[in-house]
């Protein structure tokens, strides 16, 4: 098996905290300089909201989505500035849109707008539709399958072997907490989520969304990236719109992405944005890859070691 490269790694939604981006912002004038366009581009103070929250506001959907993928975009910069370059990308869930945007799909100005009314749309679903999500950890997937039946709930999220994130109404969610742990699961765990998604609930969302999609320019990626929703290359622009409309309410299949790209002889991975979540289900899904993460000095510093030794 050949190793093709290293690949770039963007996370999602639950992987914020206040002060993400700060040190690097401190160190490189190129950083302030992308997060002084950022404010322009949302008229919002993103410097503030990532670097003081308060956190109740940072994790706000239409907040949070917006700075998440500007701290990706952030280390992607500076991995760049250090001389590391990605030959494939992949992001999880919202940490897509920080794979298009390294593989010239989208635009930084389309990137942004993009995820605040995403966000924005997914909360308003979430506010007609209440909901939750859960993870089911170290349950067979045919149980998991079935319980999710019998709840009238979905599957949101295949992470790895041991994780799965189920979605939908509350009471199913909760029951099927219940169900998972009388059939033997590790742990059932209620995430702090503001909505059910990547479920049918977020239909609405989706309707409202396909018409802002199509208002911005989708290029051909000049690297590969591996889409969410199947599990397999983006395979142009046009199709890279498609697979962010249908993400909504699809399931994010992480664990096969990860899968795909190991099995095309991609060994090398890094994960570029706040906390380490996506090298943690690396981990559990190959242990044979090398996985790192880059989200302040520290970790870059390791991660330029380690690559260079």
């Amino acid at each position: 098996m050949n190793n093709r490269g290293l690949v770039f790694l963007f996370p999602g939604q639950g992987s914020q905290y206040v002060g993400m981006g700060k040190t690097f912002y401190d160190e490189y004038q190129e950083v302030r300089d992308l997060f002084q366009r950022a404010n322009e581009i949302l008229d919002m103070d993103i410097e503030r909201l990532c670097f003081e929250g308060p956190e109740d506001e940072l994790v706000l959907t239409h907040h949070v989505q917006p700075a998440i993928t500007l701290v990706n975009m952030v280390c992607s910069k500076v991995l760049e500035l250090n001389g590391v370059r990605a030959m494939a990308a992949a992001g999880h869930s919202l940490g897509e849109y920080s794979g298009l945007y390294l593989s010239g799909v989208l635009d930084e100005k389309a990137v942004l707008q993009l995820v605040r009314l995403r966000g924005q749309h997914m909360q308003e679903a979430a506010d007609e539709h209440k909901g939750a999500m859960a993870a089911i950890l170290n349950l067979d997937l045919d149980k998991v399958r079935d319980i999710c039946r019998t709840c009238d709930i979905e599957m949101a999220n295949y992470n790895s072997p041991g994780q799965i994130i189920v979605s939908g109404a509350e009471e199913g969610v909760l029951k099927a907490m219940e169900m998972g742990m009388a059939e033997g699961a590790k742990r059932c765990v209620r995430l702090h989520v503001s909505g059910p998604w990547h479920s049918r609930f977020m239909q609405p969302a989706q309707e409202i969304f396909e018409g802002d999609l199509a208002k911005y320019t989708f290029r051909d990626p000049q690297i590969p990236v591996v889409a969410n929703v199947d599990g397999d290359y983006v395979s142009d622009g046009n199709g890279a719109r498609e697979n962010l409309l249908k993400q909504l309410c699809a399931p994010v299949l992480w664990q096969q992405s990860m899968e795909r790209l190991i099995k095309d002889g991609y060994q090398k991975f890094v994960e570029v944005g706040p906390k380490k979540v996506l090298r943690g289900l690396m981990r559990q899904i190959d242990r044979s890859a090398e996985v790192y993460n880059v989200e302040d000095p520290q970790s870059l510093e390791v991660f330029l070691e380690k690559v260079s030794g």
